[in-house]
């Protein structure tokens, strides 16, 4: 089993190992191709990722929190994502077509 840490941030790293999670493989942008079964994937995924990754029966951590709109575009340290909470929350993401109406 690999846990794999997705972020371009270095804020958000320290912030996960503050807290204890095991980043294991950290990588700014995740290769799906890479993922295997049983695998942990703790990041902010687009939800279309998040699916592929449930999809080959590995978990799905997202790294969950409310930005405040004044901090959107600007980088975030560990004690930023403290103070507004961050946290780490599993979901199952399954994809399924629009049904036509």
């Amino acid at each position: 089993m690999t846990v794999w840490f997705v972020s371009r941030h270095p804020g958000a790293l320290d912030w996960a190992k503050r807290r204890g999670i095991r980043t294991g493989h950290q990588v700014k942008h995740l290769n799906i191709d890479d993922v295997q079964s049983g695998d942990i994937v703790i990041g902010s995924l687009p939800v279309n990722l998040a699916a592929q990754v449930c999809e080959r029966n590995a978990a799905y951590w997202h790294l969950s929190l409310e930005l405040p709109a004044a901090w959107r575009g600007r980088e975030l340290s560990a004690d930023d994502l403290e103070a507004i909470g961050a946290r780490v929350e599993a979901y199952h993401v399954r994809r399924r077509p629009m049904e036509a109406t």
